[in-house]
């Protein structure tokens, strides 16, 4: 059963899918000054990055969130259904770093969080979600071949 905080995060999220960004950044940026646990924080901020307008915001936060991301205990990990533990998080985070690292043209700092994903791919189970991330190494393995920053 989901903490008092996920159940207030999980609507933001899906508002964000529907998207609705404006309203989305506005209340992940609320919860965020509100989020204590590490867990809470780096949801909000690997979120709260996609709803950035400006790359370099959405890379400052998806930094935090993979910063936050190593402060996330792994009965904490457990205990919110984390795939294969804290582990499970780390090729989305290093996903996400690497694909704005890309679009700012920062290609060997691109490369370096997608081998980095790579490294963590294995503990994603081949579902739905184990699927998304994996096109989306992909996706960027494929741009970065092509220099492409867009």
């Amino acid at each position: 059963m989901p903490d008092e905080m996920m159940t207030r995060i999980i609507p933001v999220i899906e508002l964000a899918q529907r998207g609705d960004r404006e309203t989305a950044r506005a209340r992940f940026t609320e919860l965020w000054a509100e989020a204590v646990d590490p867990l809470h924080r780096c949801l909000i901020a690997h979120h709260l990055a996609d709803q950035q307008d400006d790359v370099r915001e959405e890379l400052r936060w998806d930094l935090v969130a993979l910063e936050t991301a190593d402060s996330i205990s792994e009965d904490r990990a457990a205990d919110a259904g984390v795939a294969g533990s804290v582990r499970g998080l780390y090729p989305s985070l290093h996903l996400n770093v690497g694909d704005a690292y890309r679009r700012l043209g920062e290609f060997s700092l691109a490369r370096e969080h997608l081998e980095l994903s790579r490294a963590e791919i294995d503990v994603l189970a081949d579902d739905g979600y184990g699927q998304l991330i994996r096109a989306g190494l992909e996706r960027l393995a494929d741009r970065l071949d092509a220099g492409k920053a867009d």
